[in-house]
C-alpha cells in the first residue's frame, strides 16, 4: 500500500499539479530508464537462465514501441535523461533501429545505449548508429570458443567478436565489455581480459555474479565457492600489471562500475561489486519490464503495472498518470537490497538486468 502523503502526492499529480523531479524517500534522484523490449534471448547464460529456457511472455504482452515511448515521454518531462535498451536479447525485436529512433528524438534524452549479447550486432550496427544509438555493453565472459558455449550454452564466439569489432567501427566509444566472474569457469581470464584495456578503447567490466530469479539454485552461480569478489579481481589484475589508477570521470558518481586504469593503458577497468559492495546509495535508475512493469529495484522491491495505464487510458491525462506510476515505483525503492527478500520474480531476461 502507498503511504498516505504518497497517495496526496500522486492525487496532485492526477489533478495536473506541478511536476518534480523524481526522488525517492531517501532522496535519490532518478535520471535513468532501462527499458527490456523483449524477454526472448538466443543465448542460455548459465547466470541468467535455466538450460531449458523459460516460458516465453505472449507477444500480446509485451510493450507496443508507442507505448514505450509514451512512457519515455513522461520519464523525459521529470527529469530522466539516460536511456538504456535491455532485454532478453534486444537485438531479437524487429525494428529495434526504428524504436531507437524515435527516443533518439524524444526531447531531454540525452544519452541513449544499449546492452546486448553481441552475437547479432554486426548485422544491425550501421543503423543503429544512424537511428541514434550512443553506445553498446557487449556481454563476454570468455575469450575460448568452447567455453562460450559451457557458459552461454547456445551461439558462437566468433559472433560476439566481430560485434565488438564492428561497435568500435561506428565509434560507439567507450564499448564497454560485461565479464561476469566465475569461480574456477572463467576466472582463469580475468588477466587476459584486463590487458584489453592495454591496446583498445574499451572498458572491461568485472561483475560479481548474482543469484537472482529462476537460477538462483543453478549449481553454476548458487554455490558460494563460485563467487569472486571483486577485491580478489583486483589484487589479482595488480599483481600482474601494477598498481591500478583512479580514472573517475566528473559526473559519473551513479556509476554502478568503480574505474581505473593500467598504467599507461588506452582503455579503463571498472568493478561491479553487487555483491560484496552493494552501490544502492548511488542508485539512480528504474527499469521497464518486457511485459511493463516499472522496477524499483532489480533484487527488491515493488512494481507498478504500466501496461494497464497505457490501455485503459489513452486521453490527456496519460502522461500525468504515468508519472505517478514513476513516483509510486520510486517510493517503493528500498533504501539497501537483501538477498532473499523480495527478490526479483522470474529470469533476469524479463526483467532487463
Amino acid at each position: 500500500m502507498i503511504a498516505n502523503t504518497e497517495a496526496t502526492s500522486l492525487v496532485s499529480l492526477l489533478k495536473g499539479a506541478a511536476i518534480p523531479t523524481i526522488v525517492d524517500t531517501y532522496d535519490r534522484a532518478f535520471t535513468y530508464l532501462r527499458i527490456s523490449v523483449t524477454d526472448l534471448c538466443n543465448l542460455r547464460c548459465v547466470y541468467c537462465m535455466p538450460e531449458e529456457g523459460v516460458a516465453w511472455l505472449p507477444r500480446e504482452e509485451i510493450l507496443r514501441f508507442e507505448e514505450i515511448i509514451s512512457v519515455v515521454e513522461a520519464a523525459a518531462s521529470c527529469g530522466v535523461h539516460k536511456i538504456r535498451i535491455t532485454g532478453g536479447e534486444p537485438l531479437i525485436r524487429k525494428g529495434l533501429s526504428d524504436l531507437i529512433a524515435m527516443i533518439a528524438n524524444v526531447q531531454g534524452i540525452t544519452d541513449l545505449s544499449m546492452t546486448t549479447n553481441g552475437t547479432l550486432l554486426a548485422e544491425h550496427i550501421e543503423k543503429l548508429k544512424t537511428a541514434g544509438l550512443q553506445r553498446v555493453n557487449i556481454s563476454l565472459d570468455t575469450l575460448d570458443p568452447e567455453k562460450f558455449k559451457r557458459i552461454a550454452r547456445r551461439g558462437e564466439l566468433t559472433d560476439v567478436l566481430d560485434g565488438i569489432a564492428a561497435a568500435e567501427s561506428q565509434n560507439l566509444h567507450p564499448v564497454k565489455l560485461n565479464m561476469v566472474v566465475l569461480k574456477g569457469v572463467n576466472d582463469d581470464e580475468i588477466e587476459a581480459f584486463a590487458s584489453l584495456t592495454n591496446t583498445h578503447r574499451v572498458q572491461v567490466r568485472f561483475i560479481e555474479v548474482m543469484p537472482v530469479g529462476e537460477v538462483r539454485d543453478c549449481a553454476a552461480i548458487s554455490n558460494p565457492g563460485t563467487h569472486t569478489a571483486g577485491t580478489e579481481v583486483r589484487s589479482r589484475i595488480e599483481k600482474r600489471f601494477g598498481g591500478l589508477l583512479p580514472a573517475y570521470t566528473n559526473g559519473r558518481s551513479s556509476d554502478p562500475a568503480r574505474l581505473w586504469k593500467i598504467p599507461g593503458s588506452t582503455g579503463m577497468i571498472g568493478f561491479v561489486d553487487a555483491m560484496s559492495s552493494a552501490f544502492c546509495a548511488r542508485c539512480n535508475r528504474l527499469r521497464l519490464t518486457a511485459d511493463g512493469k516499472l522496477r524499483s529495484c532489480l533484487l527488491q522491491g515493488g512494481e507498478v503495472d504500466v501496461r494497464s495505464i497505457l490501455r485503459s487510458d489513452q486521453g490527456s491525462k496519460l502522461r500525468q498518470r504515468l508519472i505517478a506510476a514513476f513516483r509510486h515505483a520510486a517510493y517503493e525503492k528500498p533504501e539497501f537490497y537483501t538477498l532473499g527478500s523480495g527478490s526479483a520474480p522470474g529470469a533476469m531476461n524479463r526483467i532487463g538486468g
